[in-house]
């Protein structure tokens, strides 16, 4: 057996027994990756507007950096994040390590207790000195709005890409052996997917949850139904580009019989 499909074996089972033992602390650890995202994001955000004062370019630039932190804690802390399971589930699922009624079940359960950590952080960030001084100018008005402006289409391609970024991320600490490496692939990859303003569902619950939870007034789009219309859009696109054109991908590619592998 190949090392990624080893991987994804090993994977599939941790998780699968971890749901099934205990839905609560599954839950948690779902909650713990959301609540990561947003830790990161809470930080980026006002980083980006007491240090990139002057000009966006350096806002987008901070922002960028510091979110991309926030995975590298999920990794390390072992939460369970929606779109990295994306990969894991359906190359398991593919090869038959897990059933895909289990798989779609667990990657569901998890997207939601995301959102529910989301929302918790964002919270408890909103009763906090650095975010009662936000302003309509700041970088989370402008990014929310930006993204809750996109087309349907927009965000079904920018989630594709993004969850590839992301999943090049997984691919790298699932992989590599050296813990510096690993850091090194993680956040250069996801800085790549946040610089281009791409869609990644659980980055945007943590965004849309804090400018929720803020004393932003009338940002344009934070409408119920567009926010969950963009939320869906970007789930399919994610799981599309973490699971089929990374997960799947990868999965065909090491089912090969001669002595060359791809991870």
């Amino acid at each position: 057996m190949q090392l990624f499909q080893e991987k994804i074996k090993a994977a599939c089972a941790k998780k699968e027994a971890l749901f099934d033992e205990s839905l609560g602390r599954y839950g948690l650890r779902s909650m713990l990756a959301g609540a990561y995202l947003t830790m990161s994001t809470a930080a980026g955000i006002i980083a980006a507007d007491v240090i990139g004062a002057e000009t966006h370019t350096v806002s987008r630039l901070v922002f960028t950096f510091i979110f991309s932190i926030g995975l590298v804690y999920v990794l390390f802390f072992n939460g369970e994040l929606a779109t990295s399971n994306m990969l894991y589930l359906t190359s398991g699922a593919y090869y038959k390590f897990i059933p895909w009624k289990k798989a779609v079940t667990i990657l569901l359960y998890c997207t939601l207790l995301n959102l529910v950590g989301a929302i918790f952080l964002a919270w408890l960030f909103n009763q906090s000195y650095s975010f009662h001084h936000l302003t309509d100018e700041s970088y989370l008005a402008t990014t929310v709005q930006t993204k809750l402006a996109k087309s349907d289409w927009g965000n079904f391609i920018e989630g594709i890409t993004a969850n590839m970024f992301v999943n090049i991320a997984i691919m790298g600490y699932m992989l590599l052996k050296e813990e510096s490496a690993k850091i090194f692939v993680v956040v250069s990859a996801v800085f790549m997917f946040v610089f281009l303003v791409n869609e990644h569902l659980v980055a945007n619950f943590s965004s849309f949850m804090l400018a929720a939870f803020s004393q932003l007034k009338n940002l344009e789009g934070l409408e119920l139904l567009n926010v969950l219309r963009q939320w869906v859009v970007v789930f399919f696109g994610n799981w599309i580009g973490g699971g089929v054109f990374i997960g799947l991908a990868y999965a065909w590619l090491n089912q090969t019989k001669t002595n060359h592998r791809e991870g």
